[in-house]
């Protein structure tokens, strides 16, 4: 196999990783909710606009979804300093400890899957997610630099 296709593999598996996981916890939040708060609790405080970019979804899609959300307490609206007509989204508690039922309720629900792992088999993991965490925080980190240049 070659980088491109183990990359492709991965990103395949861990696609189907979480919907088999979503769909054996029969939780009825739409994955766009979980996905809002992992970026807002990453990011930080964003406008719709960036937290839309972020979450590849539309303007007005998110501008929905955020009213919905701050319905239910998971986040908090504020009209941006610099430009009164944005809003600016942060995550609230409530919004992050929700996120982390969620969290908790996947792993509870993909850990029998991995229950005949070998210890190698789990080195593996280990040492793949660690991988994947830091090129991640690396994209987060170029991310938000390039977001913040554009603010200016």
């Amino acid at each position: 196999m070659t980088r491109d296709q183990d990359i492709e593999t991965l990103i395949v598996a861990a696609h189907a990783l979480t919907r088999v996981a979503a769909l054996e916890t029969a939780n009825e939040t739409p994955a766009a909710q979980w996905r809002t708060l992992t970026i807002l609790r990453d990011h930080g405080a964003l406008r719709i606009g960036e937290l839309a970019r972020l979450s590849r979804v539309t303007q007005p899609g998110m501008t929905r979804l955020v009213g919905q959300m701050a319905d239910q307490g998971l986040v908090e609206k504020t009209t941006d300093a610099a430009d009164s007509r944005a809003t600016v989204v942060e995550v609230t508690g409530p919004g992050l400890e929700a996120l982390q039922t969620w969290m908790r309720q996947l792993t509870a629900a993909l850990a029998p899957h991995f229950d005949d792992l070998e210890p190698e088999e789990w080195d593996a993991l280990r040492t793949t997610a660690s991988v994947l965490m830091r090129k991640l925080d690396r994209s987060r980190t170029a991310a938000s630099a390039t977001a913040e240049e554009v603010a200016r």
